[in-house]
């Protein structure tokens, strides 16, 4: 992506949409960081935000000098999901055409998310809920805090558990029958719960889950992010695959990766007994 339009993604949103979430680059512009960031209201989403986030994340595969993307929340919540008063109320009035318009994009998000090639961690804490619980699981790890409660609750606003790829998102991450537990009592998960079926990769306390996440998104950053990113698409596609699919799909990846130059500065460094620096081609 070319300077001029780095410029305009470290500052792409004026207006109304700076008060839904920040976006951050590292000082070495390695790392972009999303804030979610309506504190007052636990950080939920509004139609513009769900769109704003999808157009962020789409934009990001062409965001080659960004390595890691970091999603968190400010004021001690992660995020509570669509607003109440912005979208459920609206919803309620809207024509089929339109609801669906509306559920493809929120979908679309978690698209987005996944087709992006930079690994996104998401740092949770306190409320994580309905849309930012999709969120959190459409990342690629997720840290949190003992005092994160996850929560898939839109049964309790007499929707589906299937909403933005719950019912095969989170069945593949903590289990069939823990995820039918969560999608139909919509109750929320402990950070004990979410950390021993999988769902947390660690827990560390509040004040310490900036600085962990910041470690995690430097390591990453640090490694060979052209290979990041075939790793990422291999976890989604191979969920379609058979296993000689897939095998064979890895070799294919593999091959490719071995004529990257971070291919050989690691076996340079190897040699040389010194760690390899690695530059993402």
């Amino acid at each position: 992506m070319s300077e001029h339009t780095m410029k305009h993604h470290r500052r792409p949103y004026a207006g109304h949409e700076a008060r839904t979430f920040l976006w951050q680059v590292s000082q070495d512009g390695k790392v972009g960081t999303i804030t979610l960031n309506r504190p007052e209201r636990k950080n939920p989403l509004t139609f513009d935000s769900y769109a704003e986030l999808r157009d962020l994340f789409r934009g990001l595969v062409y965001a080659t000098d960004i390595k890691v993307v970091v999603v968190t929340g400010a004021g001690g919540n992660f995020c509570s999901g669509g607003d109440v008063h912005e979208i459920i109320g609206p919803l309620t009035k809207m024509s089929m055409p339109e609801l669906l318009d509306f559920t493809r994009m929120t979908g679309d998000l978690v698209k987005a998310m996944r087709a992006c090639p930079q690994p996104i961690v998401a740092a949770v804490d306190g409320v994580c809920a309905g849309a930012g619980a999709m969120v959190a699981l459409a990342s690629d790890m997720r840290l949190g805090t003992p005092a994160a409660r996850t929560a898939f609750l839109f049964t309790r606003v007499g929707l589906a558990g299937a909403d933005m790829g719950a019912c095969t998102l989170l069945p593949r991450m903590i289990g069939q029958g823990r995820a039918s537990e969560l999608l139909y009592t919509g109750r929320a998960m402990t950070a004990d719960e979410g950390l021993q079926w999988g769902f947390f990769n660690a827990l560390h306390e509040p004040q310490a889950l900036a600085e962990a996440t910041a470690q995690l998104a430097t390591q990453l950053a640090a490694g060979p992010t052209f290979a990041h990113g075939v790793t990422k698409k291999l976890l989604h596609q191979e969920w379609n695959m058979g296993v000689d699919e897939a095998i064979e799909a890895e070799a294919e990846a593999q091959a490719i990766c071995m004529q990257t130059r971070d291919f050989h500065r690691a076996y340079e460094a190897f040699v040389s007994k010194r760690k390899p620096e690695f530059a993402g081609d």
